[in-house]
């Protein structure tokens, strides 16, 4: 794609959002999520008009076949929301759901489940987090699903599993190769919610807040929950590999998102920089730390920016595992700055900051777990850590 399609595409993008998804966001908060309904499906009607629907997918599941770099810059736009990406048909964990069907799921799971969930008439979510296991080890898990005849039998324990209420169906992470080694033992399997045996605990409420719709946590139950074992997504024990698979890919698209997030922050950051008076004649503006924060925002941001799009190159021309390592420091370098430019935003704007008139304050409370999930910022750096130091001939061993 050229500089001025790209341009073109960005602008677009732009647009749509000013006029249908920004006006969600007061929608929502009046209406509630079900109450909102038929303003999120004419969002979602006017994306699919302006053929910018599932920017992420190919042309024959009603996709725009974008490649990666193209896509995480559109996410920069469409992060400025929360409804950015579900507007554009392109939200966690659907996204990541359709890429993993795309690739590695068969002719009838991509009919039955992919088709759908592309098309945005079913969601999806995604279940392997459990609450008595540290979710930055998912090699260690006590979900099981054995093989019963022609049936998978699913029992287990999870939470965080994200956007649960109202999915279609899940994709669980189950240990099916118990004597296995510790990278083999899991697999991916697909379990529609429907199932008899599955149970849908509740919402997490997340700082006060249990989202609702896609936006939404749960804590899942899965008593001895039977499917066809023609549900399972490639091959047995290949759980571990899929989910670093879709969890690479994610981090970036996570990573341009937030980036799209300071950049909403800083606008009104300085929009509130300039109009506000300290003083008659004195805007905070005036005011060097103000200015300090508006300066050190824009460098940060920038910088995370150029970071992340070399990144999308590298996956565009090596693949997701050549740029394992900067996925790595992207994760928590834009997660880091994307606290520190909320927090900003939300000092200069003072006492509303924090109130719900603005969404920074529901920025602030729904992404501080940007640190935590896709594997918590301490575990990457010492990922990080441990690939350089190999270069210089220290070999540390596995996290552990």
């Amino acid at each position: 794609m050229t500089d001025e399609a790209m341009e073109r595409l960005l602008e677009r993008a732009g647009e749509l959002m000013d006029s249908h998804v920004y006006p969600l966001e007061e929608t929502v908060m009046a209406k509630g999520w079900e109450g909102s309904a038929d303003e999120r499906a004419a969002a979602r009607a006017a994306v699919k008009a302006a053929g910018l629907w599932a920017p992420q997918m190919p042309e024959e599941y009603g996709g725009m076949g974008l490649p990666f770099r193209p896509h995480a810059q559109l996410s920069t736009v469409l992060g400025r929301s929360t409804f950015g990406h579900y507007a554009f048909g392109c939200q966690a964990p659907d996204a990541g759901n359709m890429e993993v069907l795309l690739e590695l799921g068969t002719e009838a799971q991509k009919e039955q489940w992919l088709r759908p969930l592309a098309a945005g008439e079913i969601r999806s979510c995604f279940s392997m987090t459990e609450p008595d296991r540290a979710g930055s080890n998912p090699t260690w898990m006590e979900t099981r699903a054995e093989l019963d005849g022609d049936e998978w039998v699913v029992d287990g324990h999870k939470w965080f599993t994200s956007s649960a209420d109202g999915a279609a169906f899940a994709i669980v992470m189950a240990v099916t190769e118990p004597e296995g080694p510790a990278h083999a033992r899991a697999s991916m399997i697909i379990v529609p919610t429907d199932a008899p045996g599955f149970e849908h605990v509740r919402r997490i409420s997340i700082m006060g807040d249990e989202g609702g719709g896609w936006a939404s946590h749960s804590e899942v139950r899965y008593h001895s929950v039977r499917v066809p074992k023609e549900n399972l997504i490639g091959g047995r024990g290949q759980g571990f590999l899929i989910a670093q698979k879709r969890l690479g890919p994610g981090r970036i698209h996570h990573c341009m998102r937030w980036i799209g997030i300071c950049e909403r922050a800083f606008d009104l950051m300085c929009k509130r920089a300039v109009a506000r008076e300290i003083a008659p004649g004195k805007p905070l503006a005036t005011r060097q730390m103000v200015q300090d924060f508006i300066a050190e925002s824009r460098a940060e941001i920038d910088a995370a920016r150029l970071y992340v799009e070399h990144v999308a190159d590298v996956i565009d021309q090596k693949g997701t595992h050549a740029a394992r390592t900067e996925i790595s420091c992207i994760k928590f370098f834009v997660a880091n700055i994307l606290q520190k430019v909320l927090d900003r935003a939300i000092q200069v704007h003072g006492a509303l900051g924090i109130t719900d008139d603005l969404p920074l304050s529901h920025l602030f409370r729904h992404e501080r777990g940007a640190r935590i999930y896709d594997g918590p910022d301490e575990v990457h750096k010492a990922s990080v850590a441990r690939r350089i130091l190999r270069g210089y001939g220290l070999e540390l061993g596995s996290i552990g």
